[in-house]
């Protein structure tokens, strides 16, 4: 509780006691009847010196109708008609309620705050030996920092000495630490568990992924929703709408009754309308729709999905398109060696060959042959190295020649060889003139992308759709494997687009479409589609500024976890403005006719908007989703 909430609570509760004390005194002479509107003033004016000072303030400035100049309004008019108990009553709860509602907001962001707590404090610089701490935003790049066990690192940077393993949960909402060693990049955010590191920063604080990813949750607020712009335009009509509303209840009935000759009853219907003014408060949508989505967007956050703004969750929310990039998405875009097939040789041997041949060169292709030999490459014992453009590689090792490529180098050769039927990219070997068999080289699946489109199904995701520079052959595979709807292959990046426009034109208009990429090579989709969304964004700059919606590991069933959330944040949304509407038009037409007074009135506005927080902060909670 801080100490603007302290001071409320204080406030109320010496204004409650006067409360108590002064329905127990029995003043009954004039005098005693303006005491008793002083003793009254005591309570009130601790209670509602603020909304009294808001409300004048809005009137100075333009701004009149607002829920302050709404309590003020009523309970001054309440007093005036002498009902002071109710007067002082309707700020008093009035004033719980926002009690209850502040320590919700802060309860909310207290917990966001915790949720997203990778800001760092300093950064550990050497300097004549001793470890200082200086404000991060003055180390340079190229400056060696100092990152000890239970530190957080407070720039990216590449791991110069030492080994230790990082707790990277607040950035991606995974328990599972991640060791990394010299050479490894490392990002800001993330928790030294175990070693020292030494580390050569590689940015400035500024443009740090810390830095990056907090100005994304800040501004997140910024990017109103049409749920958020609806309660606005809402609030700018009704306000004054039932204000206009009291004056007619204040005077056309008793107007009415007068011209027929009848007793007007004047303080009876200018009661009903102050109490009318107190019922109408709009302050439960206004209040509880932003802190749905504020709440809904620090749940996500917690679970490693960092959403632009609450257009983009409610947008999100709408999908029933997903389309995927492929390499770096659903696999893991890293090369590894899958098979080998129809060698006369040991395996082991002809990886030898395989790996010493590419060892020149630095494509992924030969890179995943020297991981998957594993040995220690010495390259003298390669001579005459040559790369044909579009076939492969002939070198010769320890004086065999050895020709490792496609079979459009076995033709070349004049090399009988045998075809494969493994999906993947696959590498001819021939040995001293004679063929050797075969490498199959496949991009990984991950673990979790099939599953991730068995649960996109359950979360209401009509069409799933694959786009892929690989060939027909390989597309056609991982589609099959995976349960994808449709896919399209041998595509350039330009090409993706043009699909995507394709889809967005035939998918019915309500639906919304989602593109899943990498968010580094896919941009222009990733701003194209409706939501973009980036996968394994974890130090990707390019991620972060291209998509609105940022998943900051690798994990592909994230994308319907974040499908979910932004459902449930907006069916919170939904039931509370049905309630909170459906609740004040009932109280208001209940009032107008009389058959209930100011305490139900104080109901529908303060416990409505009581009933509505609670509601809202639960879109906070998605760890069952």
């Amino acid at each position: 509780m801080n100490k603007k909430q302290k001071r409320m609570l204080v406030r109320i509760i010496i204004s409650s006691v006067f409360m108590v004390v002064l329905s127990q005194l029995k003043i009954e002479d004039i005098w005693g009847g303006w005491l008793r509107f002083g003793l009254y003033m005591v309570p009130y004016i601790i209670m509602g010196y603020d909304i009294l000072r808001k409300a004048v303030k809005g009137i100075i400035n333009g701004q009149v109708f607002d829920e302050n100049f709404l309590m003020a309004v009523a309970t001054i008019g309440a007093i005036g008609l002498g009902e002071y108990s109710e007067g002082v009553a309707v700020m008093l709860f009035y004033q719980i309620g926002e009690f209850f509602q502040s320590y919700a907001v802060g309860k909310s962001r207290r917990n966001i705050s915790q949720l997203m707590d990778i800001r760092p404090d300093y950064a550990n610089i050497e300097v004549d030996g001793k470890l200082t701490q200086v404000d991060p935003d003055e180390v340079e790049v190229g400056t060696i920092i100092i990152v000890q066990p239970g530190e957080k690192v407070p720039i990216d940077g590449i791991v110069r000495e030492g080994t230790s393993s990082l707790n990277t949960a607040a950035l991606t909402g995974e328990s599972l630490p991640r060791d990394v060693t010299v050479g490894d990049e490392i990002v800001s955010g993330a928790i030294n568990m175990t070693g020292v590191l030494k580390i050569e920063t590689t940015k400035e604080f500024g443009e740090s992924t810390v830095s990056k990813i907090l100005d994304l949750v800040e501004n997140a607020s910024s990017r109103k929703s049409k749920s958020e712009d609806f309660i606005t335009k809402f609030a700018r009509i009704y306000t004054p709408a039932v204000c206009c509303g009291a004056v007619a209840l204040a005077l056309i009935p008793p107007a009415a009754q007068f011209i027929m000759g009848n007793d007007p009853q004047w303080t009876l219907w200018i009661y009903r309308a102050l109490t009318f003014l107190v019922a109408s408060c709009p302050c439960a949508l206004v209040i509880s729709i932003p802190l749905s989505f504020f709440a809904g967007i620090g749940g996500a956050s917690q679970q490693g999905v960092l959403v632009k703004g609450s257009n983009y969750l409610e947008a999100l929310s709408q999908v029933k398109y997903v389309v995927f990039d492929k390499t770096g998405t659903l696999t893991r875009g890293v090369f590894e060696v899958t098979g080998i097939h129809h060698s006369p040789m040991e395996e082991e041997k002809l990886l030898e060959y395989a790996a010493l041949a590419e060892s020149a060169s630095s494509h992924p292709i030969s890179k995943s042959l020297r991981a998957a030999y594993g040995g220690e490459i010495d390259r003298s014992r390669v001579t005459d190295i040559q790369e044909i453009s579009g076939n492969g590689v002939i070198a010769k090792v320890d004086g065999i020649e050895v020709a490792a490529g496609n079979d459009k180098l076995m033709k070349r050769l004049n090399i009988e060889y045998t075809d494969c039927h493994s999906v993947g990219t696959i590498i001819h070997m021939a040995v001293d003139g004679k063929y050797a068999g075969h490498i199959v080289i496949s991009d990984v699946l991950k673990e979790t992308a099939k599953q991730t489109m068995a649960e996109l199904k359950k979360a209401g995701v009509t069409k799933t759709v694959m786009l892929t520079g690989d060939t027909e052959r390989v597309a056609a595979y991982v589609a099959k494997d995976l349960g994808i709807d449709q896919y399209y292959s041998e595509l350039l990046p330009g090409d993706k687009v043009d699909k995507v426009e394709e889809l967005l034109e035939t998918k019915p208009a309500k639906a919304k479409l989602a593109f899943v990429g990498d968010g580094i090579n896919d941009a222009p989709v990733l701003s194209r589609a409706d939501v973009g969304i980036a996968m394994g964004a974890l130090g990707s700059d390019a991620a972060i500024e291209a998509a609105d919606v940022v998943l900051m590991d690798d994990d592909p069933l994230k994308i319907s976890k974040a499908i979910k959330i932004s459902r449930k944040c907006l069916g919170i949304v939904y039931q509370n403005i049905y309630f909170a509407i459906g609740v004040k038009l009932l109280t208001l037409v209940l009032v107008a006719t009389g058959t209930v007074g100011m305490w139900m009135a104080i109901f529908a506005d303060v416990g409505v908007m009581v009933l509505a927080v609670i509601n809202a902060i639960r879109a906070l909670f998605v760890k069952k989703l």
